[in-house]
């Protein structure tokens, strides 16, 4: 259980919280019966109620992700140590005897300040994104300013120099108190004008900036008369407000993003034959295919046409990369190698002019890897090429299954002058071909350990009597129950073909 909790530091964070509120609530008891006590009942009320909101927070945003989510989370704990820490100063600020714990409160909470505001810059320049030089300027100035400061704060521990505590527990600044906020005012004014400059919708930038301007509004307003815990709970208030806001906005373009996907994809799905084709003219050729995405949209692509009526074309191929982009290439690619396989007379020749026009304006520097193949019913002959791709498992009844390797050129979209060659293999009844991409080999489970070429052959060989569509389901499931919680990688592509 120590081992699993050491890779979740949130739930660090929760536990922290939690035991946070408990305490403070603990603590403030005290306040509602002792005399002396009284002035700061107001202080320990919204030290409880913080608390409480903040491991409420920290849970709710804890299965979250995106840009700027794991410091937002680091921001709730420090705010929720500020409540902890002010607490304790309440506590104590009047007892003599606890002038010690007193001092190491105040020390606690100003480095916690100084905390808050560097973590609140990261935070916006995330979940914002700032450019420019300014933005340059304030990534190197902001932390060596922070370093200056946390070594003014330090030296507090051998002599008064922003702050002491005297003999009997009162706080005093001392008169050069203010170099405390030369961070503070930097990194807001820096952080300020940097909100301001970027390009984000007006509600993003008013509700970053709450985390400088509402605790000033309090302070101006009330005078800080009512302690230091109202202005934690301004900072708490602006988190949230900060947050939500952002948070609601991206939602929304992802929302919207997310509609684009489901376009493209059911656009990339429908461009692809069904995969379960059917050839009355060539009864000995059966083909069946399948292609799982490990995204919305995806890279690989399988095809196949009747050429005329004595050639079958079939293909497979992976382009770089995933997502969008990919699939742009994808369908690009597609349409290209149909175009010409109806106009050459060998594969070697379709990828020759396929490779060409690829290689026209690629500044992306996009590739794919590919194998083609035709076979003739007639003679039963198979002509293929393979640009780069897996090598292919080919099955024959009562031997075992191996891999064609045979690559007769790079990756198309890779050299223009790239020439592409061809063999020919002669079929037979009951024969078996697996053309699949390197989703399946490469599928990985918890421990980094690959599928595999091995453990493929062997459900191949375990399965010559099945179907095609059994064999396509077959192999899918070994590769899901082999990689267990592991998420999925990369695109899974296969097509097999069964000669009857």
């Amino acid at each position: 259980m120590i081992k699993k909790l050491k890779f979740r530091p949130e739930i660090f964070g929760l536990v922290f919280t939690i035991a946070s509120a408990l305490f403070i609530i603990s603590l403030s008891f005290p306040f509602f019966t002792e005399k002396r006590l009284e002035p700061y009942l107001y202080n320990s009320g919204i030290d409880s109620i913080g608390a409480l909101i903040c491991a409420a927070l920290f849970y709710g945003c804890m299965k979250q992700e995106g840009s700027g989510i794991k410091l937002f989370r680091i921001l709730i704990v420090l705010v929720c140590a500020c409540f902890l820490v002010n607490e304790v100063i309440c506590f104590t600020v009047l007892v003599s005897d606890y002038r010690v714990i007193c001092f190491i409160s105040c020390f606690l909470s100003k480095l916690i300040d100084l905390a808050l505001i560097y973590l609140f810059y990261l935070y916006v320049r995330e979940t914002l994104g700032f450019e420019g030089k300014l933005a340059s300027v304030a990534k190197k100035l902001i932390p060596i300013l922070l370093i200056i400061q946390t070594l003014v704060m330090l030296s507090n521990l051998i002599t008064p120099v922003t702050f002491t505590v005297t003999a009997d527990g009162m706080y005093l600044d001392t008169e050069i108190y203010i170099i405390e906020e030369v961070f503070l005012a930097v990194t807001s004014i820096l952080t300020t004008i940097m909100v301001f400059m970027s390009h984000n919708p007006f509600s993003q930038k008013a509700a970053a900036l709450t985390f400088i301007f509402l605790p000033l509004i309090e302070y101006f307003i009330l005078g800080g008369s009512f302690g230091e815990a109202s202005q934690y709970g301004i900072i708490l208030m602006s988190l949230i407000i900060m947050y939500c806001v952002i948070s609601n906005v991206k939602s929304r373009k992802l929302a919207a993003t997310q509609t684009d996907l489901q376009i493209a994809s059911k656009i990339q799905t429908n461009a692809l034959p069904p995969v379960a084709p059917e050839f009355p003219n060539h009864p000995n050729v059966n083909l069946r295919c399948c292609m799982h995405t490990a995204k919305e949209v995806g890279g690989d692509f399988y095809d196949y046409f009747v050429l005329d009526e004595n050639r079958v074309c079939f293909l497979i191929a992976d382009v770089s990369g995933k997502g969008t982009p990919a699939a742009l290439f994808m369908m690009t690619a597609k349409t290209m190698i149909k175009d010409y396989a109806l106009t050459k007379d060998s594969t070697s020749e379709i990828f020759n002019a396929v490779n060409v026009r690829l290689c026209e304006n690629n500044e992306e520097g996009m590739f794919a890897t590919a194998w083609i193949g035709i076979v003739d019913t007639r003679t039963m002959t198979l002509q293929y090429t393979n640009a780069g791709h897996n090598y292919p498992m080919f099955l024959r009844q009562g031997k075992p299954c191996e891999e064609m390797k045979t690559v007769h050129g790079l990756f198309l979209a890779g050299m223009e002058f790239t020439q592409y060659k061809h063999t020919e293999l002669q079929l037979e009844s009951g024969d078996r071909l697996l053309l699949y991409t390197d989703g399946v080999t490469e599928a990985h489970n918890r421990t980094k350990n690959l599928y595999g070429e091995e453990r493929l052959k062997k459900i191949l060989e375990s399965t010559q009597d099945s179907t095609g569509e059994q064999v396509l389901d077959c192999i899918f499931k070994d590769v899901n129950d082999f990689a267990g919680e592991t998420p999925q990688f990369d695109d899974i592509t296969m097509v097999v073909l069964s000669i009857k």
